[in-house]
């Protein structure tokens, strides 16, 4: 006979896995195409003399295969703030008081966007997972997004600052466990990502500050989670089968983040592609033993793209077929690196791509796949999806 503790114990968890139920994002009205980016950047940082750097920064935009980037700063607001032009000028106020107003504000219009597709009343949602690495402050980003929102007062609010790019598997993995050990609970995740905080002026000494500078690009997304969905009224997508977290070997500094009078300093070593590409097959081998799988071209793929450099030397190292990294090369061709808020995107590029192409499951036909996050330590979140037939037929 069962204790009570352990009827209350089972009565709390749900039975069946977390499953990803909606998606939604978003971007700033304000966007910059990539050819014209380097001729834009130079004049207002007011760095036209620095003619190598700039050529230098032209190759690197070249290269980094995308064609444009949501920006929320427009050029009027940094002639306002000439300090953000700088490279290490005095200037957080300034940032703060961008990023902490409008970093809540398009995290609710990627919510929105999801509760839509959800279609189910917001007074259903349970918990709020907010993450972002653009400012900081209290109440935090979930506070106000709940405000906006119009959350029930009682929603559990978790707030995740400063994770940086792995983090759009981190607030995956929180969400499974929060979902399937609440029964009856629906998380609404939100990542949004400004560069107000990081944007800065060129330097001839800092050169890994021009990579971010090169890549970054502003965006929201959000995801409803949830368990045992209820067939009547929710659609699953994707469900979430694992999804765990490890810090690469040797990988100490090899991207690091600081925040100063100056905003957020970001610090890349050359060889991140290489660390990511020499330890990711250990990551799926591990994530994917439990299901006997060790095909890297039979599962979809959701990578994080840190760059071109880390997806060609993946793709090479543990051979995979050219178009496995095709809706992660899309999200960075129109979108640029948007940090935590990336993988989101690709997931909902995925869906609607397989849609489109009369696939037979949100995964492009396949029915196992990883979704990779990776970012400051060096960490690596490792997240196994597995899709469902379009048809809404499981």
């Amino acid at each position: 006979m069962q204790s009570g503790l352990e009827v209350i114990r089972r009565a709390q968890r749900a039975d069946g896995p977390a499953a990803v139920l909606a998606i939604g994002t978003a971007t700033p009205a304000n966007f910059v195409y990539q050819e014209e980016y380097p001729d834009y950047y130079f004049r207002i940082t007011q760095s036209e003399h620095l003619t190598d750097l700039k050529e230098k920064f032209k190759r690197m935009c070249d290269k980094s295969m995308i064609r444009k980037r949501y920006m929320y700063l427009t050029e009027a607001m940094l002639k306002e703030n000439p300090n953000m032009c700088a490279y290490m000028a005095p200037s957080l106020n300034a940032r703060q008081d961008i990023v902490v107003v409008e970093v809540p504000k398009l995290g609710k219009e990627a919510a929105a966007r999801a509760v839509k597709e959800w279609g189910q009343p917001k007074s259903r949602i349970t918990h709020l997972i907010f993450c972002t690495t653009s400012g900081v402050d209290m109440p935090g980003a979930d506070y106000q997004l709940a405000r906006l929102l119009g959350l029930r007062p009682s929603v559990s609010r978790f707030m995740l600052y400063q994770q940086g790019c792995f983090a759009g598997g981190t607030v995956l993995r929180l969400a499974k466990d929060l979902a399937e050990n609440n029964a009856g609970s629906r998380v609404l995740v939100v990542c949004s990502e400004i560069t107000a905080v990081t944007f800065r002026g060129p330097s001839d000494s800092h050169f890994d500050s021009l990579v971010g500078q090169a890549l970054f690009g502003d965006g929201a997304a959000a995801i409803i989670v949830g368990a045992d969905p209820d067939p009547a009224a929710e659609r699953p997508l994707f469900r979430i089968v694992s999804a765990s977290q490890t810090i690469l070997p040797n990988s100490e500094g090899a991207i690091d983040g600081h925040l100063r009078e100056a905003g957020l300093t970001f610090h890349l070593l050359k060889d991140v592609p290489g660390l990511i590409a020499e330890n990711i097959e250990k990551c799926l081998q591990e994530a994917f033993k439990p299901l006997g799988i060790n095909d890297w071209n039979s599962i979809f793929w959701i990578a994080h793209p840190g760059g071109p450099a880390i997806l060609d030397q993946v793709e090479e190292k543990i051979g995979l077929d050219g178009e496995k990294l095709a809706a992660t090369r899309r999200v960075l061709a129109e979108y640029g690196n948007m940090s935590s808020a990336c993988v989101l995107f690709i997931l909902d590029e995925m869906r609607r791509k397989s849609a489109e192409d009369a696939c037979a499951t949100t995964g492009e036909g396949l029915e196992w796949g990883v979704l990779f996050g990776f970012g400051p330590g060096l960490t690596v979140e490792t997240v196994v999806l597995h899709s469902v037939p379009i048809s809404g037929t499981d």
